[in-house]
């Protein structure tokens, strides 16, 4: 019997039992992750587990067991467990299976490596990355760097009659630096995370720009305060596109806690920006072909050409909303589907990122924020931040210790974005730049 036969036999013990539907997942999951610090290694670890989760419904009332076994002989329990305790919850007028399931398609999304990696080999290649950090000139010690590889393994299986299997794998290198000493010394890191081993940076280079990046930060100033222009380094740029996903997430839009609720349909960007969701991303970090619930997955825009287009949606906000779910629904084995955004990009502009920041009197160039000072209800955003001065249109001293603060559609309604784009994450963005931002600093 397959994991997938497994799912269907538990599913016929949760109708035996009394429920009216059920669905199943299943999450097993190897890894493995290696840490060097200073030349020697600090941590080697291997994990392997698998767990199952049951989710039953009775009318309007619903419930999930989870375990960290799929033994058969214990599925009789579970489900009459998961049963039992549905039997007691309230009503939730928005939940059941989704809709919009069907049979799913062929994967074509490449997610999966055979080349899984040894224990050896990490320990390789995070021993080129420290080496190469710790080899820029100014570097004086090392947080360590680290390699790791897994593969995840997920399984659904619901009583509407959907079976959907995917595989994927990961590679990743990243390497930390210090420069300086005692309390001038500044930090920095670069990391790279892929599905395939043979799209992994170089060791060396992660390792470099990493020491790199921390010696450029060695001897900051605290710029004055006022309203300034701010650009966003494309590793942090990013964070303004999760900011868009969290505030039209449907949960959020359903309870009417998000500041984009009354926005749909409105343009809250500038002409020519667009954002992309695309699930099916060839080797993305976050492809899939169905969602958490079954429903195939589409490319969608998020923003075309400035206005805001749809909402993330699983089956039960979408319920809520009177909508049909675009696909969104992401889910565990302990808790109920949520709406959740896949590999999400803010498209290229036109200009390079030294033009646009080439009339630029006097700014800044953030490439590290710190905290989470964002109110998902007001859209007011206030957050630490490090990077370095723009000078007459060129960077110039690092700068530490500051605050950047505004309004996410006042930000939103005053980007631009530079031409270049790359894909390196689960949420990309090219160089960013938004006017009149306020910097507090001395």
């Amino acid at each position: 019997m397959n994991h997938l036969d497994r799912l269907a036999d538990l599913i016929a013990h949760a109708r035996k039992a009394g429920a009216d539907a059920a669905d199943a997942v299943l999450v097993a999951g190897t890894s493995l992750s290696v840490e060097r610090r200073l030349g020697q290694t600090e941590h080697v670890e291997r994990s392997e587990g698998q767990d199952v989760g049951l989710r039953v419904f009775i009318g309007q009332h619903s419930a999930i067991v989870s375990a960290t076994s799929i033994d058969p002989t214990g599925f009789a329990a579970l489900a009459e467990r998961a049963v039992a305790m549905a039997k007691v919850v309230p009503e939730d007028p928005w939940i059941g299976l989704a809709e919009t399931a069907g049979p799913p398609a062929p994967d074509t999304l490449d997610l999966e490596d055979p080349v899984e990696a040894s224990v050896q080999e990490l320990l390789s290649r995070a021993a080129i990355a420290e080496d190469a950090a710790r080899a820029v000139k100014g570097v004086t010690n090392s947080e360590g760097a680290s390699a790791g590889y897994g593969r995840t393994e997920v399984l659904l299986v619901t009583s509407a009659g959907f079976a959907g299997r995917r595989v994927g794998t990961s590679h990743s290198i990243s390497a930390t630096a210090l420069a300086g000493s005692g309390t001038d010394m500044q930090r920095d890191y670069d990391y790279h995370g892929v599905i395939h081993l043979a799209d992994l940076d170089d060791p060396a280079v992660i390792g470099h720009n990493a020491g790199e990046r921390a010696v450029r930060r060695l001897n900051p100033i605290r710029p004055q305060t006022g309203k300034v222009p701010i650009v966003f380094d494309p590793r942090v740029a990013g964070g303004l596109v999760g900011h868009l996903t969290g505030a039209i997430n449907g949960s959020g839009i359903a309870r009417g806690t998000s500041f984009l609720k009354d926005k749909m349909g409105m343009r809250i960007f500038p002409a020519g920006v667009f954002i992309h969701d695309d699930p099916r991303r060839v080797r993305g970090a976050r492809s899939k072909m169905f969602d958490g619930e079954g429903t195939p997955t589409q490319a969608r825009a998020l923003i075309e050409d400035g206005v805001l287009t749809t909402w993330l949606l699983d089956s039960r906000s979408a319920r809520q909303l009177g909508l049909a779910s675009t696909g969104h629904a992401a889910r565990g084995t302990s808790g109920p589907p949520s709406p959740s955004a896949t590999n999400v990009y803010m498209a290229a502009g036109v200009i390079g990122p030294d033009a646009l920041i080439a009339d630029i009197k006097f700014g800044l160039y953030i490439t590290e924020m710190i905290g989470m000072g964002v109110n998902g209800i007001t859209g007011d955003y206030s957050r630490g931040a490090a990077g370095f001065v723009i000078r007459d249109g060129a960077l110039a001293e690092p700068a530490a210790e500051i605050t950047v603060a505004g309004n996410l559609l006042e930000m939103f309604a005053h980007l631009t974005p530079a031409n270049d784009l790359t894909f390196r994450r689960g949420t990309d963005a090219p160089t960013i730049r938004i006017e009149g931002m306020t910097l507090a600093g001395a």
